[in-house]
């Protein structure tokens, strides 16, 4: 009998290299399990931050949200632990490529979040604006869009034999990856914009420190975010290799370090920053369009010079 044999399936194992390679025991568990520990303490450090304020009535969402990113991040790590234990469960290795594919976007959309929060400080007539705020959710919805796409041509190219719709899996990946690639760019425009301009003459303040100390923050994290989406996308924009012959860009210690790594020092840089005292602002913020602090009775957040004195009046830990 001649011919190409069918591989087992469907899901169907991949024929083509993918960030990370297969995973091993000898290598990925170990590096794994290290990396668990840093994300392990990222929850834990964001919930205990998230559930302090709270109970003093400061609630910073977006401390839970980093919370739930780094659960995520654990549930990857295990997945990753799980297919080099069990390296021909094609199942299993679609739900761990889903999980890396997802999980680093809270980060984008939260860069995103705290630089609108400065341009609506400094700039107010022009931050909190309709169409500002109507362009800022169609970015968020297409963020929604492209995971959704992501996901489902990632299964579906596991599920089929046809080049055909194999290619055509792959384009709606690159778009949709190229896409998200272009939203970590966005907070640098929007910082570019607000610190061209001088603040407005009804500029406000929000949280602790100064604001410009707010936007090297800001800064950073989309670098480190750019980084990181720049090589995923970049990554998969190359011809497919064999998998038995993996550019250094598919290969382990490129996989760890430019998406595992990079998400730790972000992770750490926010707590270590405590951007849930500097990002503060009060609620209903975005109803009233004003950072006002209404208990206050002022016409700003109640930031002072002193940090310690901004933190007794918003309560925060």
């Amino acid at each position: 009998m001649s011919g190409q044999q069918t591989p087992p399936g469907p899901p169907y194992p991949p024929t083509t290299a993918g960030l990370g390679g297969q995973a091993t025991v000898s290598t990925d568990v170990p590096v794994c399990s290290v990396l668990l520990l840093f994300y392990i303490g990222s929850a834990v450090g964001n919930m205990f931050i998230f559930q302090a304020n709270r109970r003093k009535g400061h609630k910073f969402v977006i401390s839970a949200a980093l919370f739930g990113f780094s659960m995520a991040r654990i549930l990857t790590l295990c997945l990753r632990i799980g297919v080099a234990t069990h390296p021909h469960n094609v199942s299993l290795a679609i739900a761990a490529n889903i999980f890396v594919n997802a999980g680093i976007l809270v980060v984008y959309v939260v860069n995103l979040v705290l630089a609108l929060r400065i341009i609506r400080a400094r700039q107010p007539n022009l931050g909190w604006k309709q169409s500002v705020r109507i362009l800022a959710r169609v970015l968020y919805a297409l963020v929604f869009v492209a995971l959704v796409l992501v996901i489902t041509f990632v299964v579906l190219s596991f599920y089929t034999l046809s080049e055909s719709l194999k290619q055509a899996c792959r384009d709606a990946q690159l778009a949709a990856l190229t896409y998200l690639f272009v939203f970590t760019t966005v907070p640098f425009f929007i910082l570019g914009l607000t610190y061209s301009l001088k603040p407005a003459q009804d500029a406000q303040t929000f949280g602790t420190g100064q604001m410009r100390t707010k936007g090297i923050i800001i800064l950073i994290s989309t670098c480190l975010c750019v980084l990181n989406s720049g090589f995923k996308t970049g990554a998969n924009w190359e011809s497919p290799r064999p998998i038995s012959d993996p550019a250094w860009y598919q290969k382990k210690a490129a996989f760890y370090i430019f998406l595992f790594v990079v998400e730790i020092i972000i992770l750490y840089f926010f707590i270590a920053m405590r951007i849930d005292r500097r990002f503060f602002v009060p609620n209903g913020s975005s109803k009233r369009k004003s950072f006002a602090d209404l208990r206050l009775g002022t016409g700003h957040t109640g930031t002072t010079n002193s940090d310690k004195d901004s933190e007794k009046e918003t309560g925060v830990v």
